[in-house]
């Protein structure tokens, strides 16, 4: 069974930073990628950033020079550091792990006031 186990999320003002951080657990021997997605009220599921075993990046056009995503594979962990916050980042930020399945996160809850 695997498991993925967010935390960081939080209120923060608008130019603040937030660290997020999405621990897997379970049977994991390999791994396309492991990534976020965000979801803000009343709309659809968005990709924000992923980063492959090999340590290859992809960002959302909208986060870039912003939001940094790291990986640790020995603790199945991954990082997304976001920088200058925007009222526009308030969602829930959910891990997302692509491997044998895909397996979501519960999702933590990012709110950036203006």
């Amino acid at each position: 069974q695997v498991q993925l186990v967010e935390s960081g999320g939080g209120l923060v003002q608008a130019g603040g930073s937030l660290r997020l951080s999405c621990a897997a657990s379970g049977r994991i021997y390999s791994f396309n990628y492991m990534g976020w997605f965000r979801q803000a009220p009343g709309k659809q599921r968005e990709l924000v950033a992923t980063i492959t075993g090999a340590g290859r990046i992809y960002y959302t056009d909208s986060v870039k020079g912003r939001f940094t995503i790291s990986g640790d594979n020995a603790k199945k962990t991954v990082y997304l550091q976001m920088n200058s916050l925007k009222f526009e980042d308030t969602a829930v930020y959910y891990c997302n792990l692509a491997a044998a399945g895909n397996y979501w996160g519960q999702g933590t809850q990012v709110t950036v006031s203006s």
